[in-house]
């Protein structure tokens, strides 16, 4: 395995731009192919890098983290996102076309290292770029292994090396420096909130995840053993790491004690007292309103015994009752705890599910019969990612329709990225002819 990690920027950028212009000159079939060595190379290793990952992070659970890792693999679009439009008239022709940027600086998070990587990596090499990957400081060891295989298996097809690269570590500084650099094209940045503010200042075009706050609501006419079903499984999928996780329900009034029975049949333990309420925030959320990271991403056993709550069985969420004011609604938690907010009537439950989401517009979530609840929640929540009757998990593709992604680019608009979107569109005109009608 020849290394494709550099100890300073000047290096890893000029080694990423070299290897860019000759991969400039291959052909859409080529990448293609390119593309298909790299899944080859992964398949086998998914399990490796997912329990590589939780024992570096101390996040989430190899099961799921496999689960998005295979995920990024097999969903995420190659070539074939690069769309071609065309106008024709009597006069000619005009042609446009999705070319590359040239070289992305790509920052990742700590809580989808891998499945980030890899499903950013793909895109990126689809659009026809070079790659230098910025990991989160607790995922550098995994992140730079996957790289160095990611690498490995595109020389290996092409014998183009360098084409994907990335830093000894990760620092802040580094990153910066990368952002700014004169032969970076482009900034994805799927970091936090200052990782983000970062690369809007660096001058360059940004591609930007923003916060998140998902919200599900759950009225009166749903199907209350699928929604309970449904809601469990995304919110606890991986311990809430993902940011299209459910981190809150607002349940019509009429439905909320049937709704809480179905849960508890689903692995819930479900908190109302409100001593013991007090000792979950107490863990959760520090003094100045923050997340604990120490329960960043545990399972809900461990929670519960970090506030000091016991629990004979294993559990896979906890649900705390409370009201639509409470740090449980109104903070990402990135922990399989979920506050419940109960709601007089449907309308009162889309104010709170709107109050909750924080005009974010990342993602939410409706279990209902009700057409016009799922149209007017769909136009009013105005979200990235919306899902009607299903787990969050649906929203980026997992084990169902549509392409997988995980940079959900709400902050500058473009919603669930994928190749087309790490592109500049060009336009082509041709004069008289080239019309067949």
């Amino acid at each position: 395995m020849k290394s494709s990690i550099y100890t300073n920027v000047t290096d890893a950028v000029s080694a990423a731009k070299g290897a860019y212009l000759r991969y400039a000159e291959l052909t859409l079939n080529e990448r293609q192919e390119i593309l298909e060595g790299v899944k080859a190379a992964l398949r086998p290793i998914i399990n490796e890098l997912a329990a590589m990952t939780v024992e570096e992070t101390g996040m989430g659970n190899v099961k799921d983290k496999a689960g998005k890792i295979s995920l990024a693999i097999e969903k995420t679009p190659g070539v074939e996102d690069l769309i071609t439009e065309v106008n024709t008239g009597d006069h000619g022709m005009t042609l446009y076309e999705l070319s590359s940027f040239g070289i992305v600086c790509a920052v990742h998070p700590c809580t989808n290292p891998c499945a980030a990587l890899i499903n950013n990596t793909i895109g990126m090499l689809a659009a026809g770029n070079a790659v230098i990957h910025c990991p989160h400081p607790r995922a550098v060891r995994v992140s730079q292994f996957l790289t160095n295989v990611i690498s490995d298996a595109i020389r290996d097809v092409c014998g183009i090396h360098n084409l994907v690269v990335t830093l000894h570590e990760s620092l802040m500084g580094s990153t910066t420096e990368i952002m700014s650099h004169p032969d970076v094209d482009l900034v994805v940045c799927t970091g936090g909130s200052n990782s983000l503010r970062q690369a809007m200042t660096s001058g360059k075009k940004v591609i930007g995840a923003g916060p998140a706050n998902p919200v599900a609501i759950v009225d009166d006419t749903a199907d209350l053993k699928k929604a309970a079903r449904d809601i469990v499984q995304g919110a606890s999928f991986d311990n809430n790491l993902m940011c299209t996780s459910e981190k809150c329900m607002v349940v019509v009034e009429g439905a909320a004690d049937r709704f809480i029975l179905e849960l508890l049949k689903n692995g819930v333990h479900y908190v109302k007292d409100e001593a013991d309420i007090k000792k979950l925030l107490d863990a959760a959320v520090t003094e100045d309103f923050t997340i604990n990271k120490r329960l960043e991403g545990r399972n809900a056993n461990a929670i519960l015994e970090y506030a000091g709550i016991p629990c004979a069985s294993p559990v896979k969420l906890i649900v705390a009752e409370t009201e639509r004011i409470h740090p449980f609604a109104t903070l990402e938690l990135l922990m399989p705890l979920v506050p419940l907010v109960k709601a007089a009537d449907f309308d009162e439950a889309l104010e709170i599910a709107l109050e909750v989401e924080q005009g974010y517009k990342h993602t939410a979530a409706i279990h209902s019969e009700s057409i016009e609840h799922l149209n007017r929640a769909a136009k009013k929540m105005q979200t990235s990612v919306f899902v009607k009757n299903g787990p969050s998990l649906l929203g980026i593709g997992f084990d169902k329709e549509g392409h997988t992604s995980f940079t959900i680019a709400t902050a500058t608009g473009e919603g669930t990225t994928s190749a087309r979107h790490f592109t500049r569109r060009r336009r082509c005109t041709l004069t008289s002819g080239f019309t067949l009608r």
